[in-house]
């Protein structure tokens, strides 16, 4: 005979996981829903629990789009642990019924750390020893390694000025750098840590530094295109942190091969993640590239991770605390 509580057992939602979540909200979730974790690549399990899963936690690379939806008629909120939403069909959730939540703000500190240490790293050469050393090569690092020119003397320019680009120029300001920004809203001068609002046509001719932070709307595809690129200084610092459709990387790989004082340093990559063979910035000498590592931070991780909260508010009938746009 079923007891009344194993009754109301059976009925806990369905909440599936395919990526990586900071261990406590996990187990938060875990205590109000029946939670299986699917790694990313499981493809016979995860096809075998959609269609009776009502939440979704998802990440970078799980493609929740009309296919994924026609497999899964129970479903009721996709969770991102994260800010971006390009893996997720948002129109095609709304048209089922389907809410989409997120956790922006969630990692802002993380990547603006990263923007940080890439600019320090572009500027700031140094050597760490490893054992006694002789007085006169002691004499002669102290020579060499020398940095051309403190930030200070730099401009940096910010395309994007949302939670990171906005940010990003606080530090800039704190560096004292000239910072320069360019966003398609009017920011109120107070919000603007001291950046002055210019063309993107300025932005790119002025920036000694250029750091892009916009978003994954379509017309900014390629934004960042030959074009755009002609116009940069030779000498530039380029670092991308933001999306990585928002560059062309075969453009960017000529304009580094034709100005090879110019530097980028890129944490995302277009067409794909992981890069594959023949990625036109693999190998140049001027190019850094990492791996999609920006909001990985512990703090990141777990802040993005407590997405499960607005997953179980939709679950349990009330409204979400950061309903995607």
């Amino acid at each position: 005979m079923m007891t009344r509580n194993a009754a109301v057992a059976t009925t806990r939602p369905l909440v599936i996981q395919t990526e990586d979540l900071d261990p406590e909200p996990a187990a938060w979730l875990a205590e109000r829903c029946e939670f299986v974790v699917c790694p990313f690549g499981d493809e016979v399990r995860f096809e075998g629990l959609l269609p009776r899963a009502e939440g979704l936690v998802v990440r970078t690379y799980t493609q929740v789009n009309r296919g994924l939806l026609a497999r899964a008629p129970k479903l009721r909120v996709v969770g991102r642990a994260g800010v971006a939403l390009e893996n997720i069909d948002v129109a095609a959730c709304r048209e089922r019924g389907i809410k989409v939540v997120h956790t922006p703000g969630a990692n802002t500190r993380a990547v603006v750390e990263l923007v940080t240490a890439f600019l320090v790293d572009a500027f700031r050469p140094r050597l760490y020893l490893e054992g006694p050393i002789a007085p006169e090569r002691w004499h002669q690092i102290r020579r060499e390694v020398i940095a051309k020119r403190e930030l200070n003397e730099l401009t940096l320019g910010i395309l994007g000025f949302g939670r990171i680009g906005s940010a990003v120029a606080r530090v800039g300001a704190a560096l004292d750098m000239r910072v320069l920004y360019n966003d398609l809203i009017e920011v109120p001068a107070p919000k603007r840590a001291g950046a002055e609002p210019v063309s993107f046509e300025r932005l790119l001719a002025e920036s000694d530094v250029l750091t892009v932070h916009v978003d994954y709307r379509p017309e900014n595809k390629h934004l960042l295109n030959a074009a755009a690129f002609a116009r940069l200084k030779p000498g530039v610092l380029f670092l991308n942190t933001s999306r990585g459709f928002v560059v062309d990387p075969a453009a960017l790989a000529a304009f580094l091969k034709a100005n090879p004082e110019a530097r980028a340093m890129l944490d995302v990559h277009d067409p794909s993640e992981p890069i594959k063979a023949g990625y036109p910035l693999l190998g140049l000498p001027n190019a850094r590239l990492t791996p999609h590592l920006a909001s990985g931070t512990e703090k990141a991780k777990r802040n993005m991770s407590w997405v499960v909260r607005d997953i179980w508010r939709v679950l349990n009938g009330d409204a979400p605390e950061w309903e995607a746009p």
